[in-house]
């Protein structure tokens, strides 16, 4: 069930709430809104970037449907902010200076094909969003991804694979597993301001 647009708003003010009660060691409440669907078991990310040069500042999710959505907003926006290996601690004073974006995401899907040269075909740049999996090796990306880097299909399938720490052609093995899935986006503007549905296609 999607999220309507006062519950994407409250989801992400929420996240940003729990990253600020981490300085200020208080837990913010759940709005009421978010009550109901914050027990349903959803997969999602919780993305940080620096403003107005939108460069990463943090990103950190759970691709699959293991954990009630409230407690894997949570985990996530703590992690995007302080646990994601690629960069510093978020600092509480960088937080005047950080937008904060939500992906609550579909169940994802095994992409089935006869010969892996199909993949492409399969893969829609702004609907879709990519997991590869080789042997022990997995990697996800977002579905804005590709179209912040305005990749086409075969790109964003090989840069999955070096996500993945795999070769970019990786995706054209028969044994590699490939799945999609879709994400409601939901981001601020402006630091602590307006939250707007992205919509990635027309």
């Amino acid at each position: 069930m999607n999220l309507t647009e006062k519950q994407g708003d409250a989801v992400v003010k929420y996240a940003r709430a729990v990253i600020k009660g981490h300085f200020s060691k208080e837990k913010p409440k759940v709005p009421e809104i978010l009550k109901d669907v914050f027990t349903e078991n959803r997969g999602v990310f919780v993305t940080l970037d620096t403003y107005p040069d939108h460069k990463l500042r943090g990103c950190i999710g759970y691709p699959e449907p293991i954990l009630p959505l409230g407690k894997a907003v949570e985990d996530s926006a703590l992690s995007a902010a302080l646990r994601d290996p690629r960069f510093q601690r978020v600092r509480e004073d960088e937080l005047d200076n950080i937008v904060v974006e939500v992906s609550v995401l579909t169940k994802p899907e095994l992409i089935k094909v006869n010969n892996p040269k199909e993949y492409p075909k399969q893969v829609k740049i702004g609907r879709d969003g990519l997991i590869v999996q080789g042997g022990w090796s997995r990697g996800l990306l977002l579905p804005q991804v590709p179209v912040e880097w305005k990749w086409d299909a075969e790109e964003f399938l090989s840069q999955t694979c070096v996500k993945a720490g795999l070769t970019p052609d990786t995706w054209l093995a028969k044994e590699t597993k490939i799945y999609s899935f879709q994400a409601q986006i939901f981001a601020e503007e402006t630091p602590g301001g307006k939250v707007v549905e992205k919509f990635l296609t027309e």
